[in-house]
């Protein structure tokens, strides 16, 4: 049996010290937990949750859920304050960037760093908002937009 290509194979992994807060902001987000493994004293967690919209999955894994995280050698090179978001922006297309913003916005409202708004380029025409998360990564939903995908 041969496996069927994918047309995105990117797997986005967030570091990040807190899973329940993961898991309740991004389940307001219409996310769900398809995979655990929680945290001990010893070893950190990992935790994957996934959006199913008519335009498909969309897959965010996080790693760590517990203090351990700050200890990831690469991570370690940077103050324990500094936003775990700093300089990424994650795009996740949704069918109705209008129709998304008003689900979520009566739970998420303290998060909205920018409100639905209306976007041209003169080739092109779409909505978008832009979120903060728990842990400070900025995210933006979007109407979807041909990015040669």
């Amino acid at each position: 049996m041969s496996k069927q290509p994918v047309r995105n194979n990117l797997v986005v992994e967030l570091h990040i010290p807190d899973f329940d807060a993961a898991k309740k902001f991004y389940g307001a987000l219409g996310f769900e937990v398809v995979l655990e493994h929680t945290p001990t004293v010893n070893k950190p967690g990992y935790l994957v949750m996934k959006l199913t919209t008519e335009l498909g999955e969309t897959m965010i894994n996080f790693y760590g859920g517990n203090e351990l995280v700050y200890n990831q050698s690469y991570f370690t090179n940077f103050p324990r304050d500094t936003k775990r978001g700093y300089a990424t922006s994650i795009t996740i297309p949704v069918p109705s960037a209008a129709e998304f913003y008003a689900k979520i916005t009566p739970t998420l409202a303290n998060h909205i760093l920018q409100p639905v708004m209306d976007k041209d380029d003169g080739d092109m025409k779409w909505q978008d908002f832009r979120l903060e998360d728990p842990s400070g990564f900025y995210l933006r939903f979007t109407d979807l937009v041909d990015w040669g995908q």
